[in-house]
């Protein structure tokens, strides 16, 4: 059922979908940053936007919309001015072929995701769809479910900060009766495309990138995983009412509102040291936690991806299922990557003192299809990052070391 949200209605979506983001997604301090910026006047004509579900969007296109590139780069805009302009570049082109755009399609779970489609929704007079590409932040392109419905990708447009401008027709070539072969999809090579140009310094790391135009018809195959902004409104909320004030309440209240069972992958333990750099248009890095005589790695590319301790021979938790920090005492208690590492590879000095807690829980069944586009990138991902194994679910692998334990 379509609901509005308004300027307070921000900070819960961007807190859940932060959580959600299993580390990527954007940091709190780029959403928040343009958040304080959305008030009713020049740039904003209202302040009121409109969220539909998938069965509801049938009154025009839709359209992925998202910042790409690396949220240390992102932190410091005001305006979504790239995304913006990217989308106006999609109505232009619908509009000469006598279609017209009404909904903004969030790329993934997290919190600038979700507060940009919302924000230039607001600007352009459209519409969001309460649903996403993953259900939570991924690295790269084909790791989401329009790649995998094999929505086209024509035309992409990605629009810097600035207005400068660059659209891609890529079409790759087909052999008939051969089995797909994942290398030669065009989200892949769109994804290996576009991240040099991110990485240009004209584009300063980051640009506003709309791709994948759908009919209504579409909808429903390309966007399985569906609520994903009410569900961070719902965790949003409570987190802003102080309802959930340790790890263990964290893991009761996923459970009892969302059916999702997540798992404590460490003890609570404290934030030791990170290692961090850019390029490309991702944050790449490791955040190390102590716990006792346990340290454990989290390995990142924005987003989460491998969850390892010093005294295991097997990783605590993979990708594509979810790791997210729950951190406790004052301030934030959710948190990416990017704001727990600052530029310079430092752990924030906000966090020096609290407690720290790695959730995990598995992703959605999409995501983790065997033999699927969508695992095979998130495969290849882990094989560069040094994971040569088979995908392995994190209640399997928790199973496993409870039973090592005893």
């Amino acid at each position: 059922m379509a609901y509005e949200l308004g300027r307070i209605d921000l900070e819960p979506l961007l807190l859940g979908g932060c959580f959600f983001g299993s580390g990527g997604g954007g940091t709190l301090l780029s959403a928040r940053h343009l958040v304080a910026h959305f008030r009713q006047g020049d740039y904003y004509p209202s302040e009121r936007i409109r969220i539909v579900t998938v069965a509801e969007a049938v009154n025009g296109e839709s359209v992925m919309l998202a910042y790409m590139g690396a949220p240390e780069a992102i932190a410091d805009c005001m305006y979504p001015d790239g995304p913006v302009r990217a989308i106006q570049l999609v109505q232009e082109r619908l509009a000469r072929e006598g279609r017209e755009l009404a909904y903004l399609v969030p790329p993934e779970s997290g919190a600038l995701g979700f507060v940009v489609a919302c924000l230039v929704a607001a600007r352009l007079g459209l519409a969001v769809i309460d649903a996403d590409g993953a259900g939570r932040a991924v690295p790269s392109l084909p790791m989401l479910t329009f790649a995998a419905a094999q929505v086209t990708p024509r035309p992409a447009f990605l629009v810097s900060q600035t207005g400068l401008s660059v659209e891609l027709n890529v079409t790759p070539q087909e052999t008939p009766g051969k089995a797909p072969d994942y290398a030669n999809d065009a989200a892949v090579i769109i994804e290996q495309m576009m991240r040099p140009i991110v990485a240009d310094p004209q584009f300063g790391e980051f640009g506003g990138l709309a791709i994948w135009i759908m009919a209504p018809g579409l909808l429903a195959k390309a966007l399985p995983i569906q609520g994903t902004l009410a569900r961070a409104l719902t965790l949003g909320r409570a987190l802003q009412r102080g309802q959930i004030a340790t790890a263990q309440a964290m893991i009761a209240f996923l459970q009892q509102q969302f059916g999702l069972q997540a798992y404590a992958i460490s003890g609570t333990g404290h934030f030791e040291s990170a290692e961090v750099s850019t390029a490309g248009g991702f944050d790449i890095g490791k955040v190390h936690i102590r716990d006792g005589e346990t340290r454990i790695s989290v390995i990142y590319e924005n987003e989460s991806l491998l969850a390892w301790d010093n005294l295991s021979p097997q990783p605590l938790s993979m990708a594509p299922d979810s790791i997210a920090y729950f951190v406790e005492g004052p301030g934030n208690a959710v948190l990416s990557n990017g704001d727990v590492v600052q530029a310079d590879g430092s752990i924030s000095p906000a966090l020096q003192q609290r407690r720290v807690t790695l959730l995990a829980w598995q992703a959605e069944p999409q995501l983790r299809e065997p033999g699927g586009l969508i695992l095979w990138s998130f495969m290849q991902l882990l094989e560069a990052l040094g994971y040569m194994g088979p995908y392995r679910a994190v209640g399997a692998l928790q199973a496993e070391r409870a039973e090592v334990e005893l």
